[in-house]
């Protein structure tokens, strides 16, 4: 069986740059857009091009600098909006456009205060506006994970008939629940009309923690776009984590999706912009924090240590980690003791290591986390002066 290819667009540049303190220059924008080629990710929004004038500047120069991806640049429902979006995007190689309208009730009642006719007026002006400039016009529906799906269908259907190519469904206060999502992505697919015409893509937030299992259901349901960030950054509690769900595709096989993502460089890119971006990445996060490989239970430790698969199902390698990490610590057990005094320079005995490991937990108990010159030094003392005098 062939497996259905899931298109990876990135919006860390857009989405995942709106997180207050977060912001990068024009270079600093194309040097993380260069390695997001590198990655292998299908589109890259670079901004939103009429916010500023460096939101545009970043625009045109992605858009001079990246070859491969589409390039896209955000709009909202506005001609003045989308007519500088087009103009940012004159020298991609592969422009999209991608502008849209709030369609939840509370949007259009409280934010747009218009009517659920007008909305769907506007949504096909500014995608028929678009579509003068660029053929790849992307519509998003914001806060779609809160509209009706009977009128989420109509205003999909009528962006479909003024020319757009890819239907973007947000859950843009992240408020859904995987199946719910899952639920109105198969909605869209059996009703709206001409919907074989365009790519249907998910847009969460994590809100509820809940981004990257909301994407997840919404392939599962028939989309075959994901738009996420590097390191799940974006808006209030973020955006989908890229890194999380092109391994989920490529590790649960019977998914059947896969990407154009080469995992070797996640870790590196996660990295570069944490580091841009000055936003650390939590420790615990999955697959590129700092503990996603790393053991210190003395019952985890012993298994990873005779066969890593025990209590990793990812090779760290895959995601451009060197190694494991066994950290010693008052959890840690002999065998971690044993294997971390072997990387030192020390083969011990068994009976060598019953009698440091007691002194090794006296000097655990007293710290967070014994490193290698803790341990050496450790050794030294009981090796040299004691136990081969």
């Amino acid at each position: 069986m062939t497996n259905q290819r899931i298109f990876i667009f990135d919006t860390t540049l857009r989405d995942g740059e709106q997180v207050p303190g977060c912001k990068l220059n024009t270079e600093q924008k194309v040097e993380v857009a260069r390695e997001l080629e590198r990655l292998g990710v299908d589109v890259i929004e670079g901004g939103f091009p009429v916010s500023s004038p460096g939101d545009f500047k970043s625009v045109r120069e992605i858009s001079l600098a990246v070859s491969n991806p589409i390039i896209c640049g955000l709009s909202r429902a506005v001609e003045n909006d989308i007519k500088v979006a087009a103009d940012a995007l004159k020298y991609a190689r592969h422009p999209r456009i991608h502008t849209g309208i709030g369609t939840s009730d509370i949007h259009i009642k409280y934010k747009l205060r218009t009517t659920r006719e007008k909305i769907i007026e506007r949504a096909i002006a500014a995608v028929k506006y678009a579509k003068s400039f660029v053929e790849d016009v992307e519509f998003y529906a914001e806060d779609a994970g809160r509209t009706d799906n009977e009128f989420l269908a109509k205003v999909l259907e009528a962006a479909i008939l003024a020319g757009a190519t890819v239907l973007n469904i947000p859950d843009t206060t992240g408020y859904c629940l995987p199946q719910e999502y899952g639920d109105k992505i198969k909605y869209l697919k059996e009703n709206v009309k001409g919907i074989h015409k365009a790519i249907l893509s998910t847009h969460c937030h994590n809100d509820l923690g809940l981004a990257t299992a909301n994407s997840i259901a919404g392939i599962q349901y028939g989309a075959t776009q994901i738009e996420c960030t590097i390191n799940g950054i974006g808006e209030r509690a973020g955006n989908t984590s890229l890194e999380e769900v092109v391994m989920i595709m490529r590790q649960q096989e019977s998914l059947n999706f896969e990407t154009n993502i080469n995992t070797k460089l996640l870790n590196h890119v996660s990295r570069l912009v944490s580091e841009k971006m000055s936003v650390p990445v939590q420790p615990n996060k999955a697959i590129v924090g700092a503990n996603a490989f790393a053991h210190s239970s003395g019952i985890h430790q012993d298994g990873v240590i005779k066969k890593r698969e025990t209590y990793e199902i990812i090779n760290p390698a895959d995601v451009g980690v060197d190694n494991s990490a066994i950290i010693l610590t008052a959890r840690s057990g002999r065998a971690a003791l044993a294997y971390k005094s072997k990387q030192v320079g020390f083969d011990l005995t068994k009976d060598e290591l019953d009698i440091i490991y007691q002194d090794f937990l006296v000097l655990a108990d007293q710290k967070k986390e014994v490193n290698e010159m803790d341990l050496t030094k450790l050794l030294e003392t009981n090796l040299v002066q004691g136990l081969r005098a």
